[in-house]
């Protein structure tokens, strides 16, 4: 089934919906809330909290990319899940090592430290709207300006949560071309966003 006539069965609010949209999403969210929770209860969890958020946001939310839409949903679940399980103690895998990559480059913004400020300010700006569109804006320069595959590397990396390992595999690199270009990434983001006066 195709993205519009799944947006049209939410409009309708018809629950055909939600088995529509686990039918062409459901391995789509479910890789991306494990990629960042380790747990298939969590994922699951996750995935189905995505298809309750997708109900209550249409109408009248129309997106205009479906598959982006639920992927940023499930994500942030996650992510907040994430931290609300690690706010003790701190995780060894993936997601907090990531996580904390990029709180080097990014650990000042409004909202952040360590961890929770990552998640909550970089991506999904908590701050005053302002800041937000600011913040968004400056990251989608950020990656426009990045060749293909770099791009590719910091997104699989910083939004899908892969290992070096993954994106290696995935792309069919070196993991330490992978690591460095990362390394190179995080330091021309943190250059970005000093320059565009946003607090690092």
């Amino acid at each position: 089934m195709q993205d519009e006539q799944i947006i049209d069965l939410y409009w309708e609010r018809s629950e055909e919906a939600i088995r529509e949209t686990d039918k062409k999403y459901g391995k789509y969210c479910g890789t991306i809330a494990w990629n960042i929770l380790y747990s298939a209860e969590d994922a699951e969890e996750c995935v189905n909290d995505t298809w309750m958020n997708a109900w209550n946001a249409m109408p009248p939310h129309r997106p205009g990319f479906l598959k982006a839409f639920l992927g940023k949903i499930t994500r942030n679940l996650a992510l907040n899940l994430y931290e609300k399980k690690h706010a003790e103690k701190r995780g060894g895998g993936e997601t907090a090592l990531a996580l904390d990559e990029l709180a080097e480059c990014v650990g000042g913004v409004p909202g952040g430290n360590g961890t929770a400020g990552v998640s909550g300010s970089v991506w999904d700006s908590e701050g005053s709207p302002e800041e937000g569109m600011v913040l968004t804006a400056c990251l989608n320069r950020f990656l426009q300006s990045m060749k293909a595959e770099d791009r590719k590397i910091f997104v699989q990396r910083y939004w899908y949560m892969y290992s070096v390992k993954e994106i290696a595999g995935n792309l069919g690199l070196g993991e330490s071309k992978v690591k460095m270009t990362l390394l190179r990434q995080r330091e021309k983001l943190k250059k970005v966003l000093e320059e565009e006066g946003i607090p690092v």
